[in-house]
């Protein structure tokens, strides 16, 4: 397939970002796209099921069929949502929450359609990285994403050692488990002095931004022990002596 190929008119994935928190925050086009597709790809039923629920489409006769796609059995629900798409169904993928694909489930999945010709559309919207990012008041660009760093320190550590030379802001999630060992480790690779912030339950009632060096928060995230809601962490790049 050469890239000026125009897609197929089979059918069509469209990637719908949706809150990260808060509900209000879903588009009217995300609401009309949830709605009108005949197929849901969500990472898990439960929540996707929850957020039918505050469109007022809870019922299997007001909502459209849902079909689990994760991280492990995306590759086994390849073939049959392609199948679909290649049958003329619109297909409607979401994660749990902010934009799919972005350290969630669904880049295989879009990556096939388009080596199929299928149309992929998105859908932006939510998205805890760039929320984070604008909050942090860190520069905002150039940045790069990390992704979740390993679970365990060593892997931790040589995670961060590859980009701790970097001249730009990072910015990485974590759970709120490993929230304080991730912060011990990254100051301990990144610098102490380092700038960063630590921003949780955005978009919520109990938003927070904690902002200081490293070792300032990672020393405030430790007293505390375990935080609630997901976390985002941005890191100021490597200043130059």
């Amino acid at each position: 397939m050469s890239g000026d190929e125009p897609a197929s008119t089979a059918g069509r994935l469209r990637i719908v970002a949706t809150p990260i928190g808060n509900l209000a925050d879903l588009s009217p086009r995300a609401r009309e796209a949830l709605l009108s597709a005949d197929l849901i790809a969500c990472e898990d039923t439960r929540r996707t099921g929850r957020l039918f629920q505050s469109l007022g489409a809870s019922g299997r006769d007001r909502r459209p069929p849902m079909l689990p796609l994760h991280d492990h059995n995306e590759d086994r629900q390849i073939g049959r949502l392609l199948e679909r798409l290649e049958q003329g169904a619109t297909v409607a993928l979401v994660s749990d929450a902010g934009t799919p694909l972005v350290s969630d489930p669904g880049f295989r999945l879009a990556r096939a359609a388009v080596a199929k010709n299928i149309a992929v559309e998105g859908l932006p919207g939510p998205s805890a990285i760039l929320a984070a990012l604008v909050v942090s008041g860190l520069p905002p660009y150039p940045f790069t994403f990390l992704g979740f760093p390993p679970p365990r320190q060593g892997k931790r550590r040589r995670f961060f050692e590859a980009h701790a030379e970097l001249p730009h802001t990072v910015v990485f999630f974590e759970s709120p488990q490993r929230a304080a060992a991730s912060l011990a480790d990254a100051a301990a690779v990144f610098g102490e002095a380092r700038e960063a912030a630590v921003a949780r339950e955005l978009t919520k009632l109990h938003e927070e931004v904690l902002r200081g060096s490293l070792a300032e928060v990672a020393a405030r995230v430790t007293e505390r022990g375990k935080l609630r809601g997901e976390v985002t962490v941005v890191v100021g790049g490597r200043r130059s002596s």
